[in-house]
C-alpha cells in the first residue's frame, strides 16, 4: 500500500491541483464550504505521500525536509489555514516533479551509453553458416561476424577482413578508424563500411564498453568531500531549525510564523547543490571519453598543481617499431629475433609487444621454440630459458645486474642509436652479448598542445619519469617542452618521486599506461590511465581512464573538473543566499509560506538547471602562450639522493 502510494504520487500531486483550482473556483462563486471541502481534500492527496517519506525517515532516525513540511502543514491544517496547507503540499509535490525530470537529464549520458550497449551478435559456426544470438550469450572464443552498420557485441580481435569502425561510443572520437587483421575491436562500436569477421576475447559483464557503463555508475554515486560535508551539515542543520522554529513560537507567540520559518529554512538546494553538479560533471566526462570514478576524483582534480607523466604509451603513442637490428655475435638475425620474441611473450610491456611482433611480421616461426621458464622483472627487462638457451633482454642496468660484459664498440652504438631518439634493447644468450634493437616510438600529436591546455588551465609543473635511456628521455622532453625529466627509472623510483613530490605540498597527477606505472598511479593524488591501450591493472588502479588514448582528453577532465567545481560553489552560494533571504522575509513578516514554498522550490530548479550547463561544456579554443624554465633531468641513480626540484 505504502509503496503504490509512493509510485503515484506524481498522480496525486495533479489530483490536488486540480481540486485546489476547484477550491479556487468555489471562493468565487461564494461556496466557502464546499471552498474549504476541496482544499482539504487536495492537502490530504498531496501531503498523504510526503507523510509517509517523512514517517520512513524518521524510523530511520533521521530528520528530513520531509518531517519538516508534515509537521508544518499539520499546523497550518490545525489553524484552518487550508489554503496554505494545500498549496505547500502542492507546491512539494509539484517541485519534486520537476526536480526527477531535471536530475534525469542530468544523468542522460549515462542512458545514452547504456542505450548504445550491442544487444545482438551474429555467431558463424563450424559449417560457415551465421547463427544471430543475443550478446550476452557469446563466449570467449566464438567467431562473430558483423556487417555494415552493425554493433561490435564483445571485445575482440579481427581474424578477416577490413572495415571503418566509428569508436565514439567507447573512445568520444567520432571519426571512423581502419581496423584490419589482427587489430584489437570494443563491444559498443559501430562498423560503417567493411566487413570482419573476428574472434570473442572479453565476453558479458567483462567488455570494455560493459566496464566503462559500470564505473561511470559507481562513479556518479560515489561523494566528494563537499558532499559528504553537506550530508553531516544538515544532520545537524535540520534539527537545530526544529529548535529555532520553537524559539519563534516562544518569543513571537505566532504559531503561522514558526511553522513558515521552519518550512523556508528546509536545506533543499544546498543538499542537492554539490551532487547535481558531480552527476552532471562525471556525465559530461563520459560523453567525451574520460572515466571520472567519482566527486571526490573530480574534486581532487581541480586542486592538482603537478602532472607526471610516463614517457611510452602516455607522451608517446605506445606503437614503437623496430627501426634496426645489429649483431655482435655469431648467431644469424633470424635466429636472435625469434629466441628474443618467445622469451618477450612472458611480458606486457609495449617495447616486448613490438619486438614480437617484428618477429611475426618477418614470418620469423619463433613459437617453434620451446620456452622452459621466463620472467618479466620490472624496469629492466626479462630472463627466460628457451631450449636450454639462457636469453636475457633488457637495458644497460640489467646486463650489468646479470654480469654480461658490454664491449665499447657496442655501448657506442647504443649511445649513438639512443640520442637518436631510439630505445636500445641489449639482447644476450648464455651470457654473452648478441645483438641490440633499436626501437624508436612517435610522440603523440596532440602531447604539446594538451600540456599547453593544461598550463593554461593552472598547471605548474609537468614532469616525465620513464624507464628509458636519458638521450631518449632528453629528446621526447625537448620536444615537448617539460619542465624536468628522470631517466631510466625503476617502478620503486618513480614511487619514490611522486612520494617525494606530494611531501612538497604539490598536488601530484601521475599518467601511465604500464603495469610498471600502477604503483606510481596509486601513490599520486590523481592516477591516470590509458584505457584503449593501457593494461588491466593500470585501468583499475587509476582514478580517471582516457578511452581514446588521448591526452587532449585530460585536458578536457581537468578543464572539465575546474569547471564543476566552480559549478558546485555556485550552486550552494545561491542555495545559502535564498534561505537567508526567505528567513529575514519570514522574520519580517514579509513572505508567507505558500510564497516562500515556491522561491525554496525554484531555489532547488535553478540550482539543477545551473548544473545541466556542465552537460553541453566544452573547453574553449586558443591555447595560451607559455614559457618554458631550463629542463631539468635525472636518472635513477640519482634520485636515490634528495631529489632535485628543476624550474
Amino acid at each position: 500500500m505504502l509503496e503504490q502510494i509512493h509510485q503515484h504520487k506524481y498522480h496525486l500531486a495533479w489530483i490536488a491541483g486540480v481540486l485546489i483550482v476547484l477550491g479556487l473556483l468555489m471562493k468565487w462563486l461564494g461556496f466557502y464550504a464546499w471552498r474549504d471541502g476541496f482544499l482539504m481534500a487536495a492537502t490530504v492527496a498531496a501531503a498523504l505521500p510526503i507523510a509517509i517519506k517523512a514517517w520512513q525517515a524518521a524510523r530511520m532516525k533521521t530528520f528530513s525536509i520531509e518531517l519538516l513540511v508534515t509537521v508544518a502543514v499539520a499546523g497550518a491544517f490545525l489553524i484552518h489555514e487550508y489554503m496554505e496547507s494545500a498549496a505547500v503540499t502542492f507546491l512539494f509535490l509539484f517541485g519534486d516533479y520537476l526536480e526527477a525530470r531535471t536530475l534525469k537529464k542530468t544523468r542522460s549520458s549515462l542512458k545514452q551509453l547504456a542505450d548504445m550497449a550491442p544487444q545482438e551478435a551474429i555467431l558463424l559456426q563450424e559449417d560457415g553458416t551465421r547463427k544471430k544470438t543475443a550478446a550476452d550469450r557469446v563466449r570467449a572464443g566464438n567467431k562473430l561476424v558483423v556487417l555494415p552498420g552493425g554493433k561490435i557485441p564483445v571485445d575482440g580481435t579481427i581474424a578477416k577482413g577490413r572495415a571503418f569502425v566509428n569508436e565514439s561510443a567507447v573512445t568520444g572520437e567520432p571519426a571512423p578508424v581502419m581496423k584490419k587483421e589482427n587489430d584489437p575491436v570494443f563491444s559498443g562500436s559501430i562498423l560503417d563500411t567493411g566487413y570482419i569477421e573476428m574472434i570473442a576475447e572479453k565476453v558479458g559483464d567483462d567488455t570494455t564498453f560493459a566496464k566503462m557503463i559500470e564505473l561511470v555508475e559507481e562513479a556518479q554515486d560515489a561523494k566528494s568531500k563537499t558532499e559528504r560535508f553537506l550530508d553531516r551539515f544538515a544532520n545537524y542543520y535540520t534539527p537545530a531549525i526544529v529548535i529555532l522554529a520553537l524559539a519563534v513560537f516562544v518569543f513571537t507567540r505566532d504559531f503561522h510564523k514558526a511553522i513558515t520559518f521552519l518550512v523556508i529554512a528546509c536545506p533543499g538546494a544546498l543538499v542537492i547543490g554539490a551532487p547535481v553538479s558531480n552527476v552532471a560533471g562525471i556525465g559530461n566526462g563520459a560523453k567525451h571519453g574520460v572515466l571520472i570514478k567519482g566527486g571526490d576524483v573530480m574534486e581532487k582534480l581541480a586542486k592538482v598543481d603537478t602532472l607526471v607523466f610516463d614517457k611510452t604509451g602516455t607522451l608517446t603513442k605506445g606503437k614503437p617499431e623496430v627501426t634496426d637490428v645489429h649483431l655482435f655475435g655469431k648467431r644469424r638475425e633470424e635466429e636472435v629475433l625469434g629466441l628474443v620474441a618467445k622469451a618477450e611473450t612472458v611480458s606486457e610491456h609495449p617495447l616486448s609487444q613490438t619486438i614480437v611482433k617484428e618477429a611475426e611480421a618477418r614470418g620469423i616461426p619463433f613459437n617453434r621454440y620451446h620456452l622452459q621458464e621466463g620472467e618479466a622483472i620490472k624496469g629492466k627487462g626479462i630472463a627466460a630459458t628457451i631450449d636450454g638457451i639462457a636469453v636475457t633482454a633488457g637495458n644497460r642496468k640489467w646486463m650489468d645486474a646479470q654480469g654480461i660484459a658490454i664491449s665499447p664498440s657496442a655501448g657506442s652504438y647504443a649511445t649513438v642509436r639512443e640520442k637518436m631518439g631510439n630505445t636500445a634493447i641489449f639482447i644476450a644468450a648464455n651470457g654473452k652479448l648478441e645483438a641490440i634493437l633499436s626501437i624508436a616510438d612517435q610522440i603523440r600529436e596532440d602531447a604539446r598542445a594538451a600540456l599547453e591546455d593544461m598550463r593554461a588551465a593552472g598547471i605548474k609543473r609537468i614532469v616525465m619519469l620513464t624507464g628509458d635511456n636519458r638521450h631518449t628521455a632528453r629528446a621526447v622532453a625537448s620536444q615537448l617542452g617539460i619542465d624536468a625529466f628522470y631517466a631510466e627509472l625503476l617502478p620503486d623510483e618513480k614511487v619514490e618521486y611522486v612520494k617525494k613530490l606530494k611531501e612538497g605540498g604539490a598536488v601530484v597527477a601521475m599518467a601511465g599506461d604500464g603495469m610498471n606505472d600502477a604503483p606510481a598511479i596509486a601513490t599520486a593524488d590523481i592516477g591516470l590511465a590509458m584505457g584503449k591501450g593501457g593494461t588491466d591493472i593500470s585501468i583499475e588502479t587509476a582514478d580517471i581512464v582516457l578511452m581514446a588514448d588521448k591526452l587532449s582528453q585530460y585536458a578536457h577532465a581537468f578543464a572539465l573538473s575546474k569547471k564543476t567545481m566552480r559549478n558546485m560553489k555556485q550552486n550552494i552560494a545561491v542555495a545559502l543566499a535564498v534561505v537567508v533571504f526567505l528567513l529575514v522575509g519570514v522574520l519580517r513578516g514579509q513572505v508567507d509560506l505558500a510564497a516562500g514554498m515556491f522561491v525554496h522550490e525554484g531555489s532547488v530548479l535553478a540550482v539543477i538547471l545551473n548544473a545541466m550547463r556542465l552537460i553541453g561544456f566544452a573547453p574553449k579554443g586558443g591555447r595560451q602562450k607559455f614559457k618554458i624554465s631550463k629542463m631539468g633531468e635525472l636518472d635513477g641513480d640519482q634520485l636515490r639522493k634528495p631529489v632535485r626540484h628543476v624550474k
